[in-house]
């Protein structure tokens, strides 16, 4: 057996997952990916074990394998499935694991102290008359995160788009396993800030299942709820965000108000309108009475209508659309080869959508239909958003309006000691795309190995090549219909 297959939450036993030769191993994960499979995590457990993740969508499976190295280097996959690039690239900086024959080592994190500093690295450039280069940050003038963006251009147009990260690495993953106990929730309420609740989740479900922990049916709905109004709250934020990129400012104004009622609602659910210190390992810390569940009812029937307004108006405005339109697109294909996720794989017509394809928790049993659209431009983007924006608003609103079962909201860990010598892979779709925390435990039943996988991380490539051949007045547009997180590469 070349992979061993298991499903989403599964904790699995290490000696179970296969050892395979170098390029057997290799092989393999190219045959799985040529079959329709994606890589959902490729780390090193050391400095002489790699480890994959695959991802089968279609079958809702999982399946890992391993090698072991005799020498820090192996033969380069990206070359042959480019996804895994980025993967490769921090694999060569965090390990010192060679991949030979990959195009380029850059570094992703710059979190090596005997490494180069933190943005001072080569960067790709176009050589030709009147081609000319555009450096942007890592500074930026909103208050948002560092990132650092270097342009190739001729006149207007873009040739290269270059993304440098790095600038706030913080040791999230090694906290996780060498940090107190009690302190991973934190660092995972944190990995990415406005996915606390996605990232939560996944955490929350590793510990569950390392611990044989049975979550009551009431917890993983209010789970559910809390991870549909992150969605809806940061949906409502990039389409008035997207409006003000291109000077329509009814609808900016009023989703950057509407923005806020959907936080506010997370308030009611937990007193954060992050979701923070709600869910928590066996359940969630706070529950919901009849009270406030009517008020909740009636708030998000009401934001729903005025979105609704303000969102119609969007659509309704052809200066807006030819904007939106053709701008930024990506094929099926090219999302496809370069492991997209999230909305920005659905705007391509992708099926990728964790709740659908590898449920857990509630959408075992409750499914919210994919939203799709085939364009791959800006406007698929944001019309992907919207579409989820109303799917969720409804599956939150059957919740809390007489779907919520009854019973306790925590399920006890017993001691709380993790099952020795296993791996387990969470998969969580946040509002961004696919959020994945593999966690792996030593003889001991401690974690040796944390790995974190936020959606950025598999969709930055994608924002560089949106922006290839189009105008540099195109990047604010592109740039937000994708919003990433720079922190959540950046751990």
């Amino acid at each position: 057996m070349a992979r061993l297959p298991l499903r989403n939450g599964e904790a699995v036993a290490l000696g179970s997952i296969p050892d395979l030769p170098v390029r057997e191993w290799r092989n393999t994960i190219l045959e799985a990916v040529d079959g329709g499979a994606r890589v959902a995590a490729l780390f090193a457990s050391s400095t002489d074990e790699l480890t994959t993740v695959l991802a089968h969508d279609g079958t809702s499976q999982l399946s890992v394998t391993r090698t072991r190295l005799s020498e820090p280097r192996y033969p380069c996959l990206s070359r042959d499935c480019p996804q895994v690039g980025l993967f490769e690239r921090a694999l060569a900086e965090e390990a010192g694991i060679h991949p030979e024959g990959h195009p380029w080592l850059k570094p992703v994190r710059f979190s090596r102290p005997d490494g180069p500093t933190v943005g001072c690295t080569d960067f790709y450039s176009v050589e030709g008359p009147e081609v000319h280069e555009v450096a942007v940050g890592p500074v930026h003038a909103g208050v948002i995160e560092p990132g650092h963006f270097r342009f190739q251009c001729h006149g207007e147009r873009v040739l290269h788009l270059e993304i440098s990260l790095g600038y706030q690495h913080r040791g999230v993953e090694a906290a996780m396993c060498s940090g107190a106990a009690k302190r991973r929730i934190h660092y995972a309420e944190t990995a990415a800030g406005d996915t606390s609740v996605g990232h939560a989740t996944a955490y929350c479900e590793s510990i569950e299942s390392l611990t044989a922990t049975p979550v009551p049916a009431r917890a993983q709905a209010l789970r559910a709820i809390a991870l549909e109004l992150e969605r809806l709250a940061n949906h409502t934020g990039d389409l008035g965000a997207l409006a003000g990129d291109v000077g329509f400012l009814p609808t900016a104004s009023y989703c950057g108000r509407l923005r806020g009622e959907w936080l506010n609602l997370t308030a009611e659910l937990c007193g954060s309108r992050f979701g923070r210190g709600l869910v928590r390992p066996g359940g969630t810390a706070f529950d919901l009475d009849p009270d406030r569940t009517a008020r909740m009812v009636e708030r998000l029937d009401t934001a729903m209508r005025d979105l609704r307004a303000s969102v119609d108006l969007l659509w309704g405005s052809p200066s807006v659309l030819a904007r939106f339109e053709g701008t930024g697109a990506l094929s099926a294909d090219v999302a496809r080869e370069i492991g997209l996720v999230g909305p920005a794989a659905r705007a391509t017509g992708l099926s990728r959508d964790a709740r659908v394809n590898h449920p857990t928790g509630l959408y075992r049993f409750v499914q919210v239909p994919i939203a799709r659209w085939p364009s791959g431009d800006v406007f698929a983007r944001a019309w992907v958003r919207w579409l989820e924006i109303e799917r969720s608003a409804e599956f939150v609103r059957g919740l809390l309006a007489g779907a919520l079962p009854e019973g306790p909201i925590r399920a006890p860990l017993d001691d709380g000691r993790l099952a020795p010598d296993r791996l387990c892979t969470s998969l969580v779709e946040g509002w961004r795309g696919e959020i994945c925390h593999v966690a792996v435990t030593d003889s001991a039943g401690s974690f040796s190995t944390y790995k974190v996988i936020d959606p950025s991380f598999h969709n930055w490539t994608g924002l560089s090549l949106a922006l290839r051949g189009q105008q540099i007045s195109d990047f604010p547009l592109c740039n937000k219909s994708f919003n990433l997180s720079y922190c959540g590469v950046d751990l």
